[in-house]
């Protein structure tokens, strides 16, 4: 397979998919342009705030693509870029899109809600109690495996203490953008430019930190960026969405879409080959003898680069409370996700360009990213260093994107499962306001992130993929069932609803499996299999108790007076 015709065929089908099944999903649900959105009816200036649609689509692209599109499919190339390819494709239009679009639907539809309450609406008091949990605990597991990709992409120092230019020089890069986006911030909200002043504006501040950053590379210890890195999330997580996570979403945008058009141009003028099988075998050994088998493997490695749970939240949680009119849903949601597809189909073709006789190149996948792209561009003339800095600066970017949205969600979710339901005339207890206190709710939420961040990406993103696969089970049950109780068609949801189900259960099984096995044998590790067999049995048992309260929800028959009262024959 050439790398060129995969991109063309990928592109044909993502674009055709937004233009016939997005539109159809909008028409079938009900868009209604003159209705006042929760940005509008709720304004707060802290999260509640309407907001251009270039600017939002920004922040959700550059939120919920993360590092996932980049690693999930250069780690399952070994089962061939056939299966990794089809579903990319399939699970990214028809699972992917369909939960993005759906969640960030239902959330506008209930005031800008998160999905914990709309399970709470629909489904129950427990339901939401349990999914909060799930939501807290999935937060910590992303916190922790993009807080180790970031600061490993900062690090200024090789394994040999040599320094490493173009990791100081994205660490450079970064901290500018943080320092600009809240000038950026307060000038958008102050002065409300027009859209293309304000992008002019963006890319005018991109360039700048890019060539200071290139000139004054900074190198320091990936262990130190890593205090920094929990630092700055931190205050990600207090600040209002205005000043700091808004602008640096969309200062960002512009350089994950140039990134993305980068390595577009880069395979059409390469048209590399795919030197990987179309399909390698049902089942993997690995050098320590673990077996990794196609189903559920697949799904849960390729993760953002077809379906996401992590997305449903930041619909919910951020951009929901950020839209101006309902027209914009569409593209800030399912055209989002068509693009990460859109992207994880590159990193395929980047693995696959770089396989020598079938064999997976060596590296991080940042790295083999990155240095693939490099490669595809220095063909037209640019110089590779400077290429590859630029890469690994905007894989870095995505993923320290996802950490502002994520923290943020941790510290939502964690202050929502500890507010009291209050009658009136009631007042929370001690307990109670301080744990909802939004700094505590964050120090929790970080504390427990950073412990397992010690123990580094690759050993957190096999249960990470699990939970984000499992999240968009559970976030696909609350949205059929948001559109069951309103009268909306949602049984295109329901398929991908069980699969991902059935998905995720035999992944956690697998895990708590294997632990168990090692505890029985005398290799259990006290570390980390234990953290790893302890989260894979909390996610496990939650999204059991979850699933069960919505699917039965959803396959309950209404009472006729129920019926009655929406005008539906019984």
């Amino acid at each position: 397979m050439n790398g060129l015709v995969m991109l063309i065929i990928a592109a044909a089908v993502l674009i055709a998919a937004y233009v016939f099944y997005g539109r159809w999903l909008a028409k079938k649900w009900g868009i209604d342009p003159r209705k006042k959105t929760p940005a509008h009816e709720f304004e707060d200036g802290m999260d509640y705030v309407p907001t251009k649609p270039s600017v939002v689509f920004g922040h959700e692209f550059a939120s919920i693509a993360g590092a996932g599109p980049i690693n999930g499919p250069i780690q399952a190339a070994m089962f061939g870029w056939l299966p990794v390819l089809l579903w990319i494709l399939i699970g990214g239009i028809f699972f992917g899109a369909v939960q993005d679009f759906s969640a960030l639907y239902a959330s506008v539809k209930n005031k800008g809600k998160t999905v914990g309450y709309i399970i709470e609406s629909y489904i129950g008091q427990t339901g939401k109690r349990l999914f909060l949990l799930f939501v807290w605990l999935f937060s910590i597991l992303v916190i922790a495996a993009f807080a180790d990709i970031v600061a490993g992409t900062f690090g200024g120092f090789n394994a040999e203490g040599a320094r490493v230019t173009a990791n100081g020089s994205v660490a450079t890069t970064s901290t500018l953008f943080i320092v600009v986006a809240v000038g950026l911030g307060f000038f958008i909200r102050k002065v409300k430019p027009s859209g293309l002043l304000s992008g002019a504006v963006a890319v005018a501040l991109l360039a700048v930190c890019i060539g200071l950053g290139l000139l004054a590379p900074v190198f320091v210890a990936k262990n130190i960026w890593l205090y920094i890195v929990f630092a700055y999330i931190f205050i990600a997580s207090v600040t209002p969405v205005w000043a700091l996570l808004q602008p640096r979403d969309y200062l960002n945008s512009f350089l994950l879409v140039a990134m993305i058009i980068g390595a577009f141009i880069g395979v059409v003028f390469s048209a590399p080959d795919i030197n990987i099988p179309a399909f390698t075998s049902f089942a993997i050994t690995g050098a320590g003898g673990s077996v990794s088998y196609l189903f559920p493997i697949l799904f849960v490695t390729v993760a953002c680069g077809a379906v996401s749970g992590f997305h449903s939240l930041v619909a919910s949680g951020t951009a929901s409370k950020q839209i101006d009119n309902e027209r914009h849903m569409l593209p800030i949601s399912f055209g989002a996700r068509l693009v990460e597809s859109f992207l994880a189909v590159l990193a395929l073709i980047a693995v696959g360009s770089l396989a020598i006789n079938g064999k997976l190149p060596a590296g991080t996948p940042p790295q083999i990213f990155a240095s693939a792209i490099a490669g595809f561009l220095t063909k037209i003339g640019l110089p590779e260093t400077i290429v590859f800095t630029l890469i690994t600066l905007s894989v870095s970017a995505f993923a320290l994107t996802s950490l502002d949205s994520v923290a943020r969600v941790g510290r939502l979710a964690f202050q929502e499962l500890f507010t009291e339901d209050l009658k009136a005339g009631q007042s929370p207890s001690g307990i109670s306001v301080v744990l909802s206190n939004k700094y505590v709710a964050t120090i929790a939420t970080l504390i427990l992130g950073y412990l397992l961040a010690i123990l580094g990406y690759a050993s957190i993103w096999p249960l990470f993929g699990s939970a984000n696969q499992l999240l968009a089970a559970l976030s696909l049950i609350a949205c059929a069932v948001f559109l069951k109780k309103t009268n909306r068609q949602g049984i295109m949801l329901w398929l991908p609803m069980f699969i991902m189900l059935a998905v995720t259960f035999t992944a956690l099984v697998f895990t708590i499996r294997d632990k168990g096995g090692k505890l029985f044998n005398g290799t259990f590790n006290f570390g980390l299999d234990f953290l790893q067999l302890i989260f894979a049995t909390l996610l496990l048992g939650l999204g059991i108790m979850v699933a069960v309260s919505g699917v039965s929800k959803l396959l309950e028959k209404e009472k006729p007076e129920t019926r009655r009262k929406k005008g539906i024959a019984a």
